[in-house]
């Protein structure tokens, strides 16, 4: 089974000038619970089916597949709106990685996410100036509850684009930052 050895981290508006010819996704969640996240993701034109472990730190198994489109989009169309999301995915490269820099659309709109994965949990990674901090063991960022429209730091009835607090340059920072651990023997 494929290990996902991923880090998230809330980005700032001043990637979208380097974010060029993205994928539409609309991502709607079949099923959640404690140990398993199962979904189905339209990517441009591909269906996907996704099963996600628990996260341990920056780790989780991951099995996904493509399914025929007519079937993908008969799954979709009866995933509930309140469990559905859409963004654009942008690949941007950073200092010899590439990024999965993720603009939210709809009741999000206004949230930038950036992705990198890893082969490995120690990996440096080298922050771009345009991350403000990671959130990577902060469930209200993951996608699956993303889904249900509520900005995470906002109660659900004031604006929904979110603000983060001002900190120190990623540039000053040792590269990569500190690694959350959980996945090592996985």
């Amino acid at each position: 089974m494929a290990v996902e050895i991923e880090r998230k981290f809330i980005a700032s508006p001043a990637v979208l000038p380097l974010c060029e010819s993205g994928t539409p996704f609309v991502q709607g969640y079949l099923f959640t619970d404690a140990a398993n996240t199962i979904r189905i993701r339209k990517a441009g034109e591909r269906m996907l089916v996704t099963w996600k472990s628990p996260r341990r730190g920056a780790c989780r198994e991951e099995v996904e597949f493509a399914i025929a489109p007519t079937d993908g989009a008969t799954l979709l169309a009866r995933v509930p709106a309140d469990r559905r999301l859409e963004k654009t995915r942008f690949r941007v490269e950073h200092a010899g990685a590439t990024w999965d820099v993720d603009v939210f659309g709809g009741a999000l709109s206004g949230l930038i996410l950036a992705e990198i994965e890893l082969e490995r949990e120690d990996q440096p990674v080298v922050l771009p100036p345009w991350v403000e901090r990671e959130v990577t063991g902060d469930a209200r960022y993951r996608n699956s509850r993303l889904a249900g429209g509520t900005m995470p730091d906002r109660p659900a009835a004031e604006s929904r684009v979110i603000e983060s607090p001002t900190i120190e340059s990623p540039a000053s920072e040792e590269p990569g930052g500190p690694v959350p651990t959980g996945c090592r023997g996985a």
